[in-house]
C-alpha cells in the first residue's frame, strides 16, 4: 500500500560535484523531443461545398494565415507562409498538373456530405483528411497534419524503447471499442485496426463481404479522434488467419495506399503480395512506415532453416519493420527462434528491426522474449487476433516469474508543501495493477533542506526509480554528495541534455547492470540505513544500490509542456514566433523555456526573472523591466508579436497574470486570423481565473492539469518503460489529482 512518510537526512561528508554525461537513452527511450522541421511545401486544402471553414481550421493548426485560390496554377513554394484553399470543383481542373515539388495537396472531406469522397480527387491528392461536421476535429487534425508533414516522428522514439507492444482491435465496428479504449490501450504503444475483421452493415441486414473504403475511412477517422497512439492498418488475408480475399492483389494496394493518404502511421504489407506492389507502397509511403508481415500456419516452418533467413532478407527490402510469425508444437522451437533473432541482429545490424513470435499456447514463451511490437490482447476484446496472444499484464507477470522483471520500490518524493503528492499514490498503484507490474509504490516527504534524504532512497538494493515533485536543482542533488559522486566508477550519475540545460531534476531512473537482479523481493516499506551507518558515507553495502547499476537524472516536465502546446497545434505553428514567460525565478521557468526551444520559438520576452546563458542559447531574449518594454512587445507586428504566453507564477498572482493576458489579447500582430496560446502552470487556489480571461481575449487556454497529465505519461515511460495513454491518466486519476 502506498504510504506517506517523513525521513530525516543523515550527515554526509562535504563534497561538491557537477558531473554530466552525453544524452542517454532511458529504458531505451530517446531523450530528445522528436520534433522536426518537416515538409516545407505550400499546403493547399481542397474543400467541398459549404466547407470553406475547414481551410481556416487547417491554417489555425499550422499557425498561419490563409487565403482562397481558384486553381493550382501559379502556386509556388514562395507562398509557404500561407495555407491556401481551393474549392473541389476548381481543384479537379488542374490538380494533376500542379507543381508537386512546391505544393502538398490535401483533400479535406466532410463525411456528412456523403461517402466516398470524389474518387478523382482522392486518387490525385497527396493526403486526405476525413472529418465529421458535428464534432470538433482540431485535435485529430493537429495530429494528422503534424504526422503527414513530417513534423513529428513516432517511429524512431518507439524503436529506441526496450519493449514495444501493439493491441489489435478485433471489433467489427470501432465504435464498440471506443468507450473502453482508454483501458484497452494501457501498455500499448500502437493500436492495430484489423480492416479484414470489420463488418460493414448493408441495407438488407447482411454484411458486405469486404468493407468498402468509405466504411474503412470512417473507422480510421473514429479511431484517430479517440486515441493519440499510432495506428497500424492491417488487411490480413484468408491464408494468414484473416478474412481479406487473396484473388486480387491490386485490391490490397488500393486499400493500403489509401491508408497512407489518410496519414496512418504503420501499414501492414503481407510478404506474399507481388513485389511490384510492395515496392510501390514502400516508395510512396510518405511519413508512414511499412511493416512487412509473414505468417505461417502450416506447422512445418522451422526457424533454423535457410527458408527463414531468406524470408527475412526478402521482407527487409521494402520494410521499416519486419514481422515473422509461425505456429509451433514443440517448446524448444522457442529457443530456435531466439537463436534466429540473435543471428539476424548480429549478421544484419543495419536492417529493419525484427518482430518475431510463435503462435499457440506453446509459443507464448516467445512473446515474453520478443521486444519489438509484440501483439497483445485484452480481456475486454471480443476475440483474440491470433492464437496464443497475451495481454500486457500477462506478459509482465510472466517476465516477473522468469526473473526478467524484478520487483522494485518506486517512490514519489514530495515536499511537505506539495498539494497533489498523496493523490498520486493510488493512481500509480492503479497503473501498476493494470499493467501487471510487480513493483510497489510509496509517496515520501523529503526534508525541506538538503538532498541527503534523496540519497537515502536511491542507495537501496531494490530502488527502482523516483519522481520528484517539486523538482530539485541538479546542484542541490550533487552538493556534498559522496554517494552520487562515486556512481559509474566515480563519474557520477548520468545526466540528460535536458537536465544539463534546465538545471532541474524531476525523475531519477535506475539503469540496471548485468548482475543487478535481486535474489529476494524488496521490503514492504522504504528501506533505511542500518543503525549508525549514514547514507552515502562509505562503500555500498549489500543493502545499497548494486554496484553494477547506474542512475540517470532526467526532466519529464518539459516534455509534458511540449505535448500540451502541440495537442491542438502543429509544432511548426511555434517556429520563429515570440513567447512571453512569466515567473519569479529562472528555475520555475526553465522547463517552459526548454520546451519553447524544442518548438523552435524565435524570441522570448521574460518578466520576473533573468534567463541564464545556458538556457537562452539560440534564443533572442528581451527582459521586461518596465511598462514601456511591455507596450513595445504588445505593439510589434508580424512574428515578433507574442504568440504564446506561459505563466509559471504562483496561484496567488493570478490576477496579475490575467491582467497581462488581457493586455496581449488585444494584440494580434500582422494577422487577425491567427489564434494565440496561453498556458497557466499555477497550481492551487487562486483569486482569479487567467484561463477564462485568456479565452475571452481570443487565446486557446491550457492549464496545469494538462501539463501534469502529460508529464505523468512521460514519467511512467521513463520509470517503468511502459506506455499509459494521456486519456487513461485523466480517467484513472480522477478530478482530485489535477
Amino acid at each position: 500500500m502506498a504510504t506517506v512518510q517523513q525521513l530525516h537526512q543523515a550527515p554526509v561528508p562535504a563534497r561538491a560535484l557537477d558531473r554530466s554525461s552525453e544524452p542517454v537513452a532511458i529504458h531505451g527511450t530517446k531523450t530528445t523531443s522528436g520534433l522536426q522541421k518537416g515538409d516545407t511545401r505550400t499546403v493547399v486544402i481542397i474543400y467541398g461545398p459549404g466547407q470553406e471553414n475547414i481551410v481556416s481550421v487547417f491554417a489555425d493548426v499550422l499557425g498561419k494565415p490563409h487565403r482562397m485560390a481558384d486553381s493550382f496554377l501559379g502556386i509556388t513554394s514562395l507562398e509557404q507562409e500561407l495555407v491556401l484553399g481551393i474549392p473541389l470543383g476548381s481543384a479537379k481542373i488542374d490538380i494533376s498538373s500542379r507543381n508537386r515539388d512546391a505544393v502538398v495537396a490535401i483533400n479535406a472531406h466532410c463525411i456528412n456530405l456523403g461517402m466516398p469522397p470524389d474518387t478523382y480527387i482522392s486518387a490525385e491528392c497527396d493526403y486526405e483528411f476525413l472529418y465529421p461536421e458535428t464534432s470538433s476535429s482540431r485535435r485529430a487534425l493537429a495530429r494528422f497534419i503534424s504526422f503527414t508533414l513530417g513534423q513529428i516522428n513516432y517511429h524512431d522514439s518507439l524503436m529506441s524503447k526496450l519493449r514495444t507492444y501493439f493491441i489489435s482491435t478485433t471489433f467489427p465496428d470501432v465504435r464498440t471499442a471506443l468507450p473502453n479504449l482508454d483501458i484497452l490501450t494501457v501498455g500499448a504503444d500502437a493500436v492495430e485496426l484489423r480492416v479484414d475483421l470489420l463488418q460493414e452493415p448493408l441495407g438488407d441486414g447482411s454484411f458486405a463481404p469486404i468493407p468498402s473504403l468509405s466504411y474503412v475511412g470512417e473507422q480510421v477517422m473514429l479511431l484517430r479522434h479517440r486515441t493519440e497512439l499510432p495506428i497500424i492498418f492491417t488487411t490480413r488475408c484468408t491464408r494468414e488467419n484473416g478474412r481479406f480475399p487473396m484473388e486480387n492483389p491490386d485490391l490490397y494496394y488500393e486499400y493500403l495506399f489509401r491508408a497512407i493518404q489518410w496519414g496512418v502511421d504503420y501499414i501492414d504489407v503481407e510478404l506474399w503480395l507481388p513485389e511490384h506492389i510492395r515496392r510501390r507502397l514502400y516508395e510512396k509511403r510518405g511519413s508512414s512506415r511499412i511493416m512487412s508481415a509473414f505468417h505461417d500456419f502450416s506447422g512445418t516452418f522451422k526457424w533454423p532453416s535457410p527458408q527463414a533467413e531468406s524470408i527475412y532478407l526478402e521482407s527487409r527490402k521494402y520494410a521499416d519493420v519486419v514481422r515473422m510469425i509461425a505456429i509451433i508444437s514443440d517448446h524448444n522451437e522457442n529457443f530456435e527462434l531466439e537463436y534466429f533473432r540473435s543471428k539476424i541482429r548480429s549478421e544484419y545490424p543495419d536492417s529493419p528491426p525484427l518482430s518475431a513470435v510463435n503462435m499457440g499456447e506453446t509459443g507464448q514463451f516467445s512473446r515474453t522474449l520478443n521486444k519489438c511490437f509484440t501483439p497483445i490482447t485484452h480481456p475486454l476484446l471480443p476475440i483474440i487476433a491470433a492464437p496464443g496472444q497475451m495481454s500486457a499484464a500477462e506478459i509482465n507477470a510472466a517476465l516477473s516469474l522468469l526473473g526478467q522483471l524484478p520487483k522494485k520500490s518506486i517512490y514519489g518524493i514530495s515536499s511537505p508543501f506539495s498539494r497533489i503528492a498523496t493523490p498520486y499514490a493510488p493512481f500509480y498503484e492503479k497503473c501498476f495493477n493494470e499493467l501487471g507490474l510487480p513493483h510497489q509504490f510509496a509517496v515520501v516527504e523529503r526534508h525541506p533542506k538538503g538532498s541527503g534524504f534523496v540519497e537515502a532512497l536511491c542507495n537501496q538494493k531494490f530502488f527502482g526509480g523516483a519522481y520528484l515533485s517539486p523538482a530539485l536543482s541538479l546542484s542541490t542533488l550533487m552538493h556534498n554528495s559522496s554517494f552520487f559522486s562515486r556512481l559509474n566508477n566515480g563519474s557520477g550519475p548520468m545526466v540528460t541534455e535536458a537536465v544539463r540545460t534546465i538545471g532541474m531534476v524531476d525523475t531519477i531512473i535506475v539503469q540496471p547492470g548485468p548482475s543487478s537482479t535481486p535474489a529476494s523481493p524488496p521490503p514492504t516499506t522504504p528501506a533505511s540505513s542500518k543503525p549508525g551507518t549514514p547514507f552515502g558515507t562509505g562503500t555500498v553495502s549489500s543493502d545499497g544500490l548494486p554496484l553494477s547499476s547506474s542512475l540517470i537524472f532526467d526532466n519529464a516536465n518539459w516534455r509534458g509542456i511540449v505535448s500540451t502546446l502541440t495537442r491542438d497545434l502543429a509544432p511548426s505553428a511555434y517556429s520563429g514566433r515570440a513567447a512571453v514567460v512569466l515567473a519569479t525565478s529562472a528555475d520555475d521557468a526553465a522547463s517552459a523555456i526548454y520546451a519553447l526551444r524544442a518548438l523552435r520559438i524565435g524570441k522570448v520576452y521574460t518578466a520576473g526573472f533573468i534567463i541564464p546563458p545556458k538556457l537562452s542559447r539560440g534564443l533572442e531574449v528581451e527582459h521586461f523591466n518596465s511598462l514601456d518594454g511591455l507596450q513595445r512587445a504588445r505593439m510589434v507586428g508580424d512574428k515578433a508579436s507574442p504568440f504564446v504566453i506561459i505563466s509559471a507564477l504562483g496561484s496567488e498572482k493570478s490576477n496579475i497574470v490575467g491582467m497581462l493576458v488581457r493586455v496581449f489579447g488585444g494584440s494580434r500582430g500582422s494577422s487577425s486570423q491567427i489564434r494565440k496560446v496561453f498556458l497557466d502552470l499555477a497550481d492551487g487556489p487562486r483569486k482569479g481565473d487567467p484561463s477564462a480571461v485568456a479565452e475571452q481575449s481570443g487565446f486557446a487556454a491550457y492549464g496545469v492539469a494538462d501539463t501534469t497529465a502529460f508529464t505523468t505519461v512521460e514519467t511512467l515511460r521513463l520509470l517503468v518503460g511502459q506506455n499509459v495513454p494521456y486519456s487513461f491518466v485523466r480517467l484513472a486519476s480522477g478530478h482530485g489529482m489535477f
